[in-house]
């Protein structure tokens, strides 16, 4: 017997994008890894933001999405946010719920200056890349073609 096919769409949704994504996939360790660095620079990203104003992007979602970026080869920002928006697992690495609208791709630029310079981004890629070495996660083999 065929299926009917549906076309009306849910007006609620009760997903837990934590339990959507496979708990052997090897972004789970790089997502560990990623913020326990995040989390070593707090001191840095308060140096860098005024104590009044706007809020702004959280620096380390900018972040996660430069490293998804990195390992996933994504061309450029804008294409790095498309993904981000219709990829749930990216969404999860970023920090996004479902519901959250993802930033405008000139968040990069506008950011560059003050948290995507040379020492942010090293600070925080030798971070992870280190902890990843030192734990043996193998994670220049996890994202190997």
């Amino acid at each position: 017997m065929r299926g009917p096919d549906h076309k009306q769409n849910a007006l609620f949704s009760y997903v837990n994008i934590e339990e959507r994504i496979p708990t052997e996939h090897p972004l789970r360790r790089v997502k560990v890894l990623a913020d326990l660095v995040l989390r070593s620079m707090s001191p840095t990203f308060d140096s860098l933001y005024a104590e009044g104003g706007r809020p702004s992007i959280a620096p380390e979602r900018l972040l996660r999405a430069s490293l998804l970026q990195c390992l996933f080869s994504i061309r450029s920002e804008r294409a790095l946010v498309e993904h981000i928006d219709f990829n749930m697992m990216y969404r999860w690495f970023v920090g996004l719920t479902l519901d959250e609208a993802v930033w405008d791709h000139s968040s990069f630029s506008a950011n560059r200056e003050r948290l995507l310079k040379e020492s942010v981004m090293r600070e925080f890629f030798t971070g992870v890349v280190a902890i990843g070495q030192w734990a043996g996660a193998g994670l220049g083999r996890t994202f190997q073609r």
